[in-house]
């Protein structure tokens, strides 16, 4: 008699960000995003197109699109990068990926309502995780580093 074990399900969770100059929030969300799902966990990061950080953010990324999420993808707790479209299409996204988490950032409240929103619409039986506030306050961003590195470029003019 053969005996035939079933595979368990390895869990995955997908998170987003424009990820313009990889800071240390970055890092512990992606380590945070990848924790919350468990033992054996697959972690895809979608990155924010160019068009979507300006749409967003009021202002262009530092770095192309292809360039942060080769940076992502490069980062060990990071198992797949997509670069996410132009038009932000988030039930393509979940369909393509089937994730059972989606980990957003705690200041992604927007995202965060738009997400659960669609999940109940369309029955997704996906969990919504916030993640916390890692960091200092004062260079909680890549904004905010920019803004550092231009202060100290200009005191040395």
């Amino acid at each position: 008699m053969v005996k035939i074990m079933s595979e368990k399900k390895r869990t995955t969770v997908l998170t987003t960000g424009a990820f313009d100059i990889l800071h240390y929030g970055h890092i512990k969300l992606l380590e945070e995003a990848k924790r919350i799902g468990g033992k054996d966990v697959r972690l895809v990061v979608i990155v924010a197109s160019d068009k979507t950080v300006e749409r967003r953010k009021g202002k262009k990324p530092t770095l192309p699109g292809w360039e942060r999420r080769v940076l992502v993808a490069s980062l060990k707790v990071v198992d797949e990068a997509l670069l996410g479209l132009d038009e932000i299409e988030m039930e393509n996204t979940i369909e393509e990926v089937k994730p059972d988490m989606i980990a957003v950032g705690y200041d992604q409240d927007d995202i965060e309502t738009s997400l659960r929103q669609l999940v109940e619409k369309k029955g997704y039986n996906i969990q919504i995780v916030k993640i916390g506030h890692y960091g200092s306050e004062e260079l909680d961003s890549s904004s905010k580093i920019k803004g550092r590195i231009t202060e100290g470029w200009r005191k040395q003019l």
